[in-house]
């Protein structure tokens, strides 16, 4: 059973209905109490990182959730914020992160990059897997999903960048650390290609 993490961020019923289609048990969690019996986990996220982190704090979750993915070793996939939470901070905001992957979210330095480029980085744009299988598993394909975020994952170790894309320079675009997953698009708004990404996951 896969929990979806509701702490009021995120675009949980996208993601619920995208696995109901692929037939894979998921359900929302809003408590400690919807966690018994889950399997692994999905971090949402959209806005703030400040934010993002207060009301997980503040929603009861994230010290049983800790508990699942540090000790237990349970699978989780951060999304969009969800997977900048799994840095140790971010310089939109002043409150650290989780700290399951080592790293810093950056801002996207516009005076360094071309003049067609414009904050934030909307739409579509290619994703290239650094290694086979895992969350990019299936037939070779054109990987393809949509973006909104004006910050990116800079992670220390480079061995848990497991895909980047460019936008005006090259920046990680999914990481990895064991069983802590994490990307920066939103599978749940990217057709085929997303759907993949969330069976994948159900499978590692």
């Amino acid at each position: 059973m896969i929990a979806i993490i509701d702490y009021g961020l995120g675009n949980t019923l996208a993601l619920l209905n995208v696995y109901n289609r692929l037939n894979i048990k998921a359900k929302i969690v809003k408590s400690e109490a919807d966690l018994r019996g889950v399997t692994k986990l999905i971090l949402p996220g959209v806005g703030a990182f400040d934010y993002a982190m207060q009301l997980f704090e503040q929603s009861g979750m994230r010290q049983p959730i800790e508990q699942l993915v540090m000790c237990d070793n349970m699978p989780v996939l951060g999304i969009c914020v969800g997977m900048q939470m799994l840095a140790k901070s971010s310089e939109e905001g002043e409150l650290p992160g989780l700290g399951w992957i080592e790293g810093t979210v950056k801002k996207f330095n516009l005076s360094a990059m071309p003049d067609e480029i414009v904050m934030p980085h909307m739409g579509w744009n290619d994703v290239n897997p650094l290694t086979e299988g895992g969350l990019f598993n299936g037939p070779k394909r054109d990987w393809q999903f949509y973006f909104l975020h004006s910050f990116f994952f800079q992670c220390h170790d480079q061995a848990n960048v497991l895909a980047v894309s460019d936008y005006g320079g090259k920046f990680t675009s999914a990481v990895q650390n064991g069983n802590v997953y994490g990307v920066q698009f939103h599978p749940e708004k990217s057709h085929h290609s997303g759907s993949q990404i969330l069976k994948n996951f159900a499978e590692v």
